[in-house]
């Protein structure tokens, strides 16, 4: 007999209907929504909770408790705090017990004495350290909707969904990895694409789009030889070391036949920590002609920018060899960038 679970799952704003979407695809009618809000989804869920580890489009991922108590000092009451021991023993279940150390309880109010002693209780019954900050056991605390009761939720993993292990090596304005997993749901992934990653970095793009399914070619380029060595160190961890080919190129003249790509990606340079507007304004067109070049007929183009207005006219500009078939507007890193989806037409390059 399958348990019935309360999930709830943080998801990067703007990405809610394809983090919903991978849901219903890998867990079908297990899981059916209560709730969508922006940044969260509330799921009615039956089968194993160690399944949820697997999605890639969600930030993190919570198991929903509720108690029906008019504040949280009921919750150190005998029945109501062994019921919360015993989800805690759930969650805790799911990983190995070394990956759990610290504890954190979130809620407002949390310097409180009752929640303080709350966190100490906890902290005695579970046998972790209370952390100030971030800690492997997160328990978020808040009022239910109704005001009547209170919520428990416990995050499913010591560390975020979105904070993947193969990432060992890190460089500024990496890509959400959750984000990058979209981008690639995107471009309908088979394992006949041949995918081109321009200015690829870390190489988040490419290993989330292995994840997905396995290509017949796999390429990433950067100018930045510290860049290519990191994506090599993180291939490398996710196991894709042998399936990506590494090189040293100029995003606007690549040594590539003529349509010889059916996908190409890019985290494109924002003109904040890496590039200028200035650059870009040169850089986006010379790129966006040069993708459309080693495209092949239909082939598919997912980019990502913050730089709105210069990517959109540089669309318009290019509208006879890259038709734009969707723009999703998302919130990260305290920006809010759009992913652009694109498909090359048979018009030639002029």
């Amino acid at each position: 007999m399958l348990c019935m679970f309360d999930v709830e799952f943080d998801v990067l704003e703007g990405l809610e209907p394809y983090a919903l979407e991978e849901i219903r695809e890998r867990l079908g009618r297990r899981c059916s929504l209560l709730t969508l809000l922006p940044g969260r989804l509330r799921t009615r869920y039956s089968g194993e909770l160690r399944s949820l580890l697997q999605l890639r489009s969600v930030l993190a991922a919570y198991l929903v408790v509720t108690f029906d108590v008019p504040r949280p000092r009921a919750l150190l009451g005998h029945q109501h705090f062994t019921r919360l021991v015993k989800a805690l023993e759930m969650v805790r279940s799911l990983s190995r017990p070394d990956q759990y150390r610290t504890l954190r309880l979130s809620a407002a109010g949390e310097d409180s004495s009752v929640l303080t002693r709350l966190k100490e209780t906890i902290a005695q019954a579970t046998g972790l350290a209370v952390a100030p900050d971030e800690g492997d056991l997160l328990i978020r605390l808040r009022r239910t909707v109704s005001k009547d009761g209170w919520e428990v939720l416990v995050r499913l993993s010591p560390r975020p969904l979105a904070t993947r292990e193969w990432r060992v090596c890190n460089r500024p304005g990496s890509l959400n990895a959750t984000l990058a997993s979209v981008m690639m749901r995107l471009t309908l992934p088979s394992a006949s694409d041949r995918v081109l990653n321009l200015a690829c970095g870390s190489g988040t793009l490419l290993i989330e789009r292995l994840f997905l399914a396995p290509a017949r070619l796999a390429i990433g380029c950067d100018l930045d030889s510290e860049a290519l060595r990191c994506a090599q160190r993180n291939l490398d961890a996710a196991g894709f070391a042998r399936a990506v080919r590494l090189e040293r190129w100029d995003a606007t003249a690549l040594p590539l036949e003529t349509s010889s790509v059916d996908v190409v990606c890019a985290d494109l340079p924002f003109g904040q920590l890496i590039g200028s507007h200035r650059t870009n304004e040169t850089l986006y067109p010379q790129l966006i002609a040069e993708a459309a070049r080693v495209a092949a007929p239909d082939a598919r183009m997912c980019l990502l920018t913050h730089e709105v207005r210069l990517i959109e006219r540089v669309f318009a500009q290019y509208a006879d060899v890259w038709a734009l078939i969707n723009v999703v507007r998302v919130r990260t890193g305290g920006m809010t960038p759009r992913v652009y989806l694109a498909q090359r037409t048979m018009a030639p390059v002029s």
